[in-house]
């Protein structure tokens, strides 16, 4: 093994194709770079109109009486609440020539304007540039139907055009004009950044780290292999490339390595650094190209991943929820998960008559008919000793007493989901062992659908040839089977929804064996294209009646988005979970963006009433069929996850769980979190401090324990003083790192931890 730098020659040296082009545009916009020393500001100042008129377009229009608006934030947080459909910005700005002049590449302009939900055209003095993120020639007329085909919300809108473009005035006032269409949920223009700047070195030379996800060699040795890009057509540039990795904690050198290249056009060169380091240990690498003739540099840096969560020993654990809830008559089916070495003998004491244990795998299955609270002993037995657990069993009208915890297929295989690999999924449930501690759900998403057949029942399409037999098998693993719709005629996705079909759906799904349902609110906008209160409530309760109908036990998970403030009525409808936010991606902009907006939800999550701010984007995601690594930094990671779990949130992987590395695997069984998650009293944790990019949340636990989340919104380390004040409790407590799983030593009045940066402290204070 060499414990460095390693060039490996990849299959294509030159002539990179359009295909990779377009994806370094797109998915290496994430890399950090060295900004533009002379750009334009395009982030004030905008003018803005509902409705849609062509004219809107021209230099010339009079948009004096049009709304100021930000095109950093999207137009419902900006008063223009459930706006759906055309809206349409606009600006006036100088581009000088001094930003040819003072360029060290002088060919090409650049606009960037942020991300829109869901198309754009845009305008540059009358003249279409550009159309869901794709640069269009001189002389292209718009299309009537931009906004067809699949939604471009998470896509960043960058228009590169030559210098000399006629469309471009130099020395005088442009005007730029969006044309913005959004079917539904959050609209229009947001992100960032907002900027017009000369196409520079970092433009043409770009670092990915996406491709490949860190790799664990025995306890010290971590490799990642990463490409150094010149995606220029015509530009050589010759330098060095220096890679070195330093300690977090203390800054101490790792390693360093510096390696002369040249880069001709169309160029693609890949490398493995390898380091040897405590795995525990948080540590950064630091990526410089320095180009020899101007001295510019293309700088990046990618946190390495640090491994917090022990490994199970050999003696028996019982992990999972305390609490479980059914409805008389329904199938029963509870999996005791549980780590140790096997074989693994299970057993119970005072299972409800109608209920048995298999003592070889810890399915609990049968049926209850009578309503009550039953309390049971469970007993999970090895050569290295025995675990015991309490479970209550809640037998009434409420199900889902603790946030369903499972795998959704949406962020990984979008609509290219399919029997195989949502087959795959269960199975790397078991052979991952995730289903030890407490995973439970495989859910379709989007996809599966055909039509409804003359009986008015659902058919699925070729990828799923048999929907019955495929729940089957998944219930054969102990796991339970998710599936998806939408109350409109279409799901988000074009495929056949449950518009007049309720009740036949709500059957099939029963017959099928389906656990969980998620219903997408999706084309039923144009059914309700302004929906009020009723309407907003009308399609879920419609088809919450028909599931309680079924014999069967069906997860109720609205996805609409948390139009109408769902969180405060949600329970009306007699769901188990609803959407908050819109969808999330894999960046800290949107992590940050949904998770830290959850405390005026706060107050209405409860067992079996959950708010869900969407799903989990760690490890392999892609929306498929094309997958890449989370963009999501080790330190981002750990904040998902714990901020998910203090918020009793649902927590849904939505990663290929056929390539779970050492560290997703990490952040997904550490069962002390997974308990903050999984908290019988249900209570979802609140905001209860501020300062700055410090944020400080509060749990309350079953025990009177309480769950502490220490959060760092920076970009650089931070110390946090933490008063007990704060967290409005006083005495003396025992302090625990949930992540480490050690206990830190009594805390009385205050205590200060060290936080990194976009990172978490995840605490449990215990009361003495």
């Amino acid at each position: 093994m060499n414990y460095g730098l390693t060039y490996q020659k990849p299959r294509f040296m030159k002539k990179l194709t359009i295909g990779l082009f377009a994806i370094a545009l797109a998915a290496l916009m994430a890399c950090h770079r060295t900004p533009s020393e002379n750009k334009l500001d395009l982030s004030v100042q905008w003018k803005f109109h509902t409705g849609d008129d062509i004219a809107w377009s021209g230099a010339s229009f009079d948009d004096s009486k049009w709304d100021l608006i930000k095109p950093t934030d999207n137009w419902e947080n900006q008063g223009y609440k459930n706006l759906d459909g055309f809206a349409w910005y606009r600006l006036r700005i100088v581009i000088p020539h001094s930003l040819i002049d003072d360029a060290y590449i002088k060919d090409s302009l650049q606009i960037k304007l942020g991300k829109i939900d869901d198309y754009d055209q845009v305008f540059l003095n009358g003249e279409l540039i550009g159309e869901n993120a794709k640069v269009l020639p001189v002389n292209t007329e718009p299309r009537p139907d931009f906004f067809n085909g699949p939604s471009r919300w998470d896509v960043s809108r960058r228009y590169v055009l030559a210098a000399n473009d006629p469309r471009i005035h130099w020395d005088k006032e442009n005007v730029i004009s969006v044309r913005a269409y959004d079917s539904g949920g959050a609209g229009g223009m947001f992100s960032k950044p907002f900027e017009i700047s000369m196409i520079d070195l970092p433009d043409h030379v770009m670092f990915d780290f996406s491709q490949s996800n860190f790799k664990f060699s025995g306890d010290t040795l971590v490799s990642k292999q990463f490409a150094i890009y010149n995606i220029s057509q015509n530009e050589d540039f010759r330098g060095l490339l220096t890679v070195k990795a330093n300690r977090c904690d203390n800054g101490n050198a790792l390693f360093k390595q510096e390696t002369i290249l040249d880069m001709s056009p169309n160029l693609h060169m890949v490398f493995t650094v390898n380091v040897i380091k405590d795995l525990s240990v948080p540590a950064t690498i630091y990526f410089t190209f320095k180009e020899n003739s101007s001295g510019k540099e293309v700088n990046a840096q990618l946190e390495m991943p640090y491994i917090l969560t022990p490994k199970p020993g050999k003696a028996p654990r019982i992990n999972g929820a305390s609490v479980f809830g059914v409805r008389p008559w329904s199938p029963f089916q509870y999996l005791v998960a549980a780590t140790g070495e096997p074989p693994l003998a299970y057993s119970a004491e005072g299972l409800p008559e109608g209920l048995r244990i298999h003592a070889d795998n810890g399915l609990i299955t049968g049926a209850i008919s009578k309503k009550g609270e039953y309390k049971v002993k469970l007993k999970v037995t090895n050569s290295f000793g025995t675990a015991e657990k309490d479970l209550t069993i809640k037998c009434g009208e409420l199900i889902s007493l603790t946030p369903p915890m499972g795998w959704n297929s949406w962020n990984v295989w979008g609509l290219s989901v399919s029997d195989k690999k949502v087959r795959q999924a269960g199975e790397a449930f078991v052979s991952s062992g995730l289903i030890s501690h407490g995973w439970t759900y495989i859910n379709i998403d989007d996809g599966w659908e055909d039509t409804h057949d003359k009986n008015g029942n659902i058919l699925t399409n070729s990828k799923f040839p048999d929907m019955k037999a495929m729940c089957s098998y998944i219930h054969s693993l102990g796991l339970k089977v998710g599936i998806y719709s939408s109350p409109g005629p279409k799901t988000c996705g074009g495929f056949e929804g449950s518009y007049t079909f309720e009740e036949k759906d709500a059957r099939n799904y029963a017959d099928w064996g389906i656990d969980y349902l998620k219903y997408d609110w999706c084309s039923y906008g144009g059914i309700a294209p302004n929906p009020n209160d009723r309407e907003l409530k009308f399609p879920y309760r419609e088809m919450r009646k028909y599931l309680r109908k079924v014999n069967r036990d069906i997860h109720y998970s609205l996805c609409q988005y948390g139009m109408g403030e769902v969180w405060k009525w949600g329970n009306e409808v007699d769901a188990n979970s609803w959407r908050t936010t819109g969808d999330i991606d894999d960046s800290w902009e949107s992590l940050s963006g949904i998770g830290f907006v959850q405390d005026a939800c706060s107050p209405y999550s409860a067992p079996g009433r959950w708010n869900d701010p969407d799903m989990l984007v760690v490890g392999w995601v892609g929306w498929g069929p094309h997958l890449h690594y989370t963009k999501l930094t080790p330190n981002e990671q750990y904040t998902h996850i714990s901020l998910w779990s203090l918020l009793a949130a649902p927590l849904l992987i939505g990663c290929d769980l056929t390539q779970l590395d050492a560290f997703t695997l990490n952040l997904l069984t550490n069962d002390e979190v997974l308990a903050i998650n999984q908290d019988p009293l249900g209570k979802q944790a609140r905001q209860a401090w501020k300062s700055g990019e410090c944020q400080i949340w509060v749990r309350e636990l079953a025990d009177g324990s309480k769950a502490i989340g220490l959060f760092n919104l920076t970009e650089q380390p931070l110390p946090v003083n933490v008063k007990l004040d704060y967290l409005g409790i006083k005495g003396k407590w025992m302090m625990r790192d949930a992540w480490t799983q050690k206990d830190l030593g009594f805390v009385q009045t205050h205590f200060e931890m060290n936080v990194l940066p976009h990172g978490v402290k995840l605490l449990v204070l215990r009361k003495n």
